[in-house]
């Protein structure tokens, strides 16, 4: 079996996955991402026992328990680059011997679950409530630069969102993954499913004006429109197209939620952020509690 060398997994001094500084003991079966670092204490302090703490950067890490399950919560920083860095660390403490740098013969599957903030691209989707993503459209470019496969219903939806859009005529080709069946069969109730569109930018590329222009402007409205069947783009952020197509090529098992905080149809933008996603929070938690898992 082949040596990963040092240059491609860095392991810090401690013995530690780089960015993460995490060692396999310290990583829980159940893992909770959240962008923003100071969330972290935010579902932490939900959880019956938090046993462990680490931070490098703006990777912030909490392990603890709720009930039975032990779980971890851990901080990803905005975008997709990071979630780069923090989905292949997280596979690697479970699925890489670190001290022989080589691929374990047991593969170890996670359950990974984004609680985080969106906009809304539709009126039915109000302010301050709740989407669980389906699937994730990626137009973030970091799926095409891992060899990747789509399913007959993956391939159908990429093909009628770039006849709608005509995206490949302005950007990198778009790509598409699916949530875990398994997660996604118990967050139904009081949650809106449908398609989320993950961009590589709070500004622009989600068709946001200040001092500069648009390549298309008519991008969101386009997006908006979207439909397929059953299948309706209902909102978007930064992050799930990631955490969904490296889980899925990676064997894990992805989910994510947003709350609500803006709807780019309306106009509005919710009163209290941080209310919201502590709704949110509890309801994702008090949900794993009830599950097997």
């Amino acid at each position: 079996m082949l040596v990963i060398p040092e240059s491609e997994l860095v392991i810090n001094e401690r013995g530690a996955v780089y960015h993460l500084n995490l060692l396999p003991e310290e990583l829980a079966p159940i893992v909770i991402t959240v962008g923003d670092p100071s969330r972290v204490a935010q579902v932490s302090s939900r959880l019956d026992e938090v046993e462990l703490k680490r931070q490098h950067r703006e990777f912030v890490t909490h392990t603890g328990r709720l009930g039975a399950k032990r779980i971890s919560v851990i901080s990803t920083g905005i975008g997709t680059d990071n979630i780069d860095i923090v989905l292949n660390e997280l596979d690697a403490l479970v699925n890489i011997d670190l001290s022989q740098r080589k691929i374990k013969q047991d593969f170890r599957s996670l359950k990974i679950i984004r609680i985080g903030t969106c906009g809304s691209l539709t009126t039915p989707v109000a302010v301050d409530s709740f989407v669980v993503s389906t699937h994730a459209l990626g137009l973030d470019n970091l799926l095409n630069f891992y060899t990747n496969a789509n399913n007959e219903e993956e391939k159908n939806i990429l093909q009628h969102f770039n006849a709608c859009t005509q995206i490949n005529e302005t950007v990198s080709p778009p790509y598409i993954a699916g949530a875990s069946a398994s997660l996604l069969k118990h967050f139904v109730e009081g949650f809106h499913h449908g398609i989320t569109v993950t961009c590589p930018g709070f500004y622009g590329p989600q068709g946001r004006v200040l001092r500069l222009g648009l390549a298309n402007p008519e991008l969101m409205n386009s997006i908006a429109q979207f439909e397929y069947g059953n299948y309706r783009i209902l909102n978007f952020e930064m992050e799930t197209s990631g955490i969904y197509a490296l889980g899925k090529l990676l064997g894990h098992h992805c989910l994510s939620i947003s709350a609500v905080v803006n709807n780019r149809i309306t106009g509005k933008f919710t009163n209290d952020v941080n209310a919201v996603v502590d709704r949110l929070i509890k309801k994702t938690l008090d949900i794993l509690e009830t599950i097997n898992t």
